[in-house]
């Protein structure tokens, strides 16, 4: 008989999103309340402040910035990833409220503020045959610019729709983020090595804090009954708006990247770099950048497009590293 972790690997679902579904599920049913709520988002807090230093510890900034020499790939990577989704993030507002709910428009701007993720955008190009090494260093500098940029362009994209930035956020985001996150960085030369042997562990304490984040939002919004503002009808737009993101720029970056003659492996590591979005650094980013009661449906966005982003590069993957494999074509796709 098939194991359940067998069955979502052959269906492409990736587990940690039915783990997070789970959460969504208990939050419903049992939403945190009064000193529970208190509690909850006190552990929260500290997780949040922990992961970032994880992020820090973890990320060597001496790969990000020696791969600064492959500029014009890296110029097109933070393009595609903080300009031209932000862009297509802002056109969202066109759609409210006959396809999407402020809200949820918030959440697809939001989505699309975030740096580009980094396991998946190396695992994807490495199957595909591509530039392993510039995904690695396109992805990490990304990450790192990212705990800075995105904050700024929250505020600045969604300072008119009531979601905006104050003073509180403003300390929020430097004690809860940028701190954590320097110190880890500062504590690497001592600890990278533990990080590095113990990674496994470290990568399941980083979900169970998400895991923890999605809990507490979710619980939120049901106590404050948010959740009566999300009809199928808004869901099944969600989900188109957010086909129609990734693929938007998808082929921008497929075309481009031809027109502005990188081969074919820079192709590969800039499409897949530069197409995705990092659950791990938005939902964390999430709890902190606005109120407890609407992260749950200001998150949605991003969970639907991370499962989406996950299972159409997976397909894309397989193809073109089997076609590299066969005949080393020069064109992607």
């Amino acid at each position: 008989m098939m194991s359940p972790f067998a069955l979502l690997a052959k269906l492409r679902i990736d587990p940690f999103i039915v783990g997070i579904l789970a959460a969504v599920g208990v939050a419903c049913l049992v939403p945190a309340r009064g000193q529970g709520a208190e509690i909850a988002s006190w552990v929260t807090t500290i997780g949040v402040g922990a992961l970032f230093f994880l992020y820090g510890a973890r990320l060597s900034t001496a790969e990000a910035v020696a791969g600064l020499k492959h500029w014009r790939l890296h110029v097109v990577i933070l393009l595609a990833t903080f300009v031209l989704f932000p862009l297509l993030g802002l056109a969202s507002k066109l759609l409210v409220p006959s396809v999407l709910t402020p809200a949820l428009a918030a959440g697809v701007i939001f989505l699309c503020t975030l740096p580009s993720t980094v396991n998946s955008s190396i695992a994807f190009t490495s199957i595909a045959k591509g530039n392993v090494a510039a995904a690695i260093c396109a992805a990490s500098f990304s990450s790192l610019l990212g705990i800075v940029i995105t904050p700024l362009l929250v505020g600045l994209l969604l300072r008119t729709t009531g979601h905006g930035f104050s003073l509180d956020a403003v300390t929020s985001i430097v004690l809860q983020l940028l701190v954590p996150f320097v110190a880890g960085q500062i504590a690497r030369r001592w600890i990278g090595g533990f990080i590095t042997r113990h990674k496994k562990i470290l990568g399941r304490a980083d979900r169970t804090v998400i895991l923890a984040v999605v809990y507490t939002a979710f619980s939120e919004g049901v106590v404050a009954g948010i959740w009566h503002q999300l009809t199928p009808l808004a869901l099944g737009g969600l989900v188109v708006v957010n086909l129609a993101l990734f693929y938007v720029v998808f082929w921008i970056l497929k075309l481009g990247t031809r027109k502005l003659g990188f081969d074919r492996a820079d192709r590969v590591a800039i499409i897949f770099a530069g197409s995705k979005k990092s659950l791990a650094s938005g939902l964390p980013m999430a709890a902190v950048l606005f109120p407890a009661q609407t992260v749950g449906l200001i998150v949605l966005p991003l969970m639907l497009f991370h499962q989406a982003q996950l299972m159409i590069c997976a397909v894309l993957a397989r193809r073109w590293g089997a076609r590299a494999e066969v005949a080393q074509p020069a064109r992607v796709g």
